[in-house]
């Protein structure tokens, strides 16, 4: 049997294991030290055991990610969420759909400082959904729009995701963050729009518009404060070189958890919810780097990702035919496997077949962005693609009164809206590199 083919039946395994709901980490981390065993024994498994774990998790750039899920804990006990949504309803009430839109638009807001698509999904839709189904919404539009617009968490900074990419690409997560943002306002336009196309077509899908007025509007403007005071803070340090993403997440937690006392919203139950809600996240997805990286040692033994680049290379093939190819793939991969595991699984096979091809005649640096970006659209994709789609299983358990089908069929507009943006952003990179250029040169 040849290494390759051992590298294939490994990657076979792992994908039968998550399709029969193994956890994630067993079905990555079991193959691949059954394949590693294969190609070379107990002793050097053992050997690279010993080290590879404390490896993994004694990087200090990994506490980024359980320090922005601590600040995404405290914004959610926090009630920081009903501010921004009655701030967007506020503003676009005035438009035929326009809650579902302030639903959006509330789910990018709360992503930016949660960092987490599940965290934002659930949160938003307690607030909004129950609105939204009072003033005459369908079940099919209100779940669609609401889960829709929380897999804006994936791609809006701090997202854990995108960090993770970053990390494992040695790329800086600064301009990761920034490389994001255009094509995350990209996403909530495109979703907009989707809206207001759905409501002119299906007029009973929403009731009415209901304009607020000025005064309702100021009173709504008002009590965002705390937010826009932790964007302009945490960012806005981050990307003036005022201090690191991660001392960046330690003063968002500072100055989140002092929001929640002024507010008087945070208890000591609610606190050692926060924490032990982070440590259980954490776990989960060190856990899953450990599974990865004893599957990616495995495969690297097989020699399967040279290989899989030199056939690449030798291919008379478009490099873009090559990248449609991996992003359809990663569409199909989200049917049996999350975004992180997807990640942490795929990137250390692709991201060198990428980087030995020509795009546009980018340079390394920003060519590992613009994948970086891909990657993550596509992700959030997966979060509403049938048959699984993470975001809409959340929207259903908290929507029970809407049948999962009518969600998939609601965000199909929405999909759509996905594709044309996918399809820019492959075909002009500079959408996700301008505001990089701009402000770092």
């Amino acid at each position: 049997m040849s290494t390759m083919s051992i590298g294939l039946t490994m990657f076979g395994a792992m994908l039968v294991l998550m399709a029969v709901r193994v956890p994630i980490a067993i079905s990555m981390f079991v193959p691949g030290a059954l394949g590693y065993i294969v190609l070379s024994g107990w002793d050097p498994l053992l050997a690279h055991l010993k080290g590879a774990v404390y490896g993994r998790v004694s990087v200090y750039d990994l506490s980024v990610i359980p320090l922005f899920m601590l600040m995404g804990a405290f914004a959610v006990q926090g009630g920081l969420s009903k501010a921004l949504f009655d701030f967007a309803n506020a503003l676009l009430g005035r438009f035929r759909g326009g809650m579902a839109m302030a639903g959006v638009l509330a789910c990018a807001a709360f992503g930016s400082i949660s960092g987490s698509t599940v965290a934002t999904t659930a949160t938003i839709a307690q607030v909004a959904y129950p609105e939204m189904r009072r003033i005459g919404f369908s079940g099919r539009l209100a779940t669609a729009a609401l889960a829709t617009g929380g897999t804006m968490g994936v791609l809006l900074p701090p997202s854990v995701t995108l960090m993770v990419y970053a990390i494992l690409t040695e790329q800086n997560i600064t301009k990761m963050f920034l490389a994001a943002y255009v094509p995350a306002l990209l996403a909530a336009a495109g979703y907009i729009l989707a809206i207001a196309l759905v409501v002119r077509l299906q007029p009973g899908q929403a009731p009415a518009a209901q304009a607020a007025s000025g005064r309702e509007i100021a009173t709504a403007a008002a009590r965002v404060w705390p937010i826009m005071t932790i964007f302009v803070v945490v960012f806005g340090g981050i990307y003036g070189g005022l201090f690191t993403a991660t001392e960046g997440a330690a003063i968002g937690n500072l100055l989140t958890f002092a929001i929640t006392l002024i507010k008087r919203e945070m208890t000591l139950d609610k606190l050692l919810a926060c924490i032990r809600t982070t440590a259980q996240t954490s776990g989960m997805i060190f856990l899953i780097f450990i599974g990865a990286d004893m599957i990616n040692a495995a495969l690297a033994l097989s020699q399967l990702p040279a290989q899989l680049a030199d056939i690449v290379s030798h291919l008379q093939i478009s490099p873009m035919v090559v990248m449609a190819g991996i992003m359809v793939f990663y569409i199909l991969l989200g049917c049996v496997m999350d975004e992180m595991s997807m990640i942490l699984l795929t990137v250390p096979t692709l991201f060198p077949v990428i980087m030995g091809m020509d795009f546009f005649g980018l340079d390394a640096s920003d060519k590992a962005l613009w994948f970086g970006i891909l990657i993550l659209t596509v992700c959030e994709i997966g979060m509403i693609f049938p048959p699984v789609g993470l975001n809409v299983y959340i929207m259903n358990g908290l929507a029970k009164d809407v049948p999962m089908v009518e969600t998939y069929k609601g965000v199909v507009p929405f999909l759509l809206t996905d594709a044309v943006r996918l399809a820019l952003l492959i075909g002009f990179p500079s959408i996700a590199l301008w505001l990089v250029h701009r402000l770092t040169g």
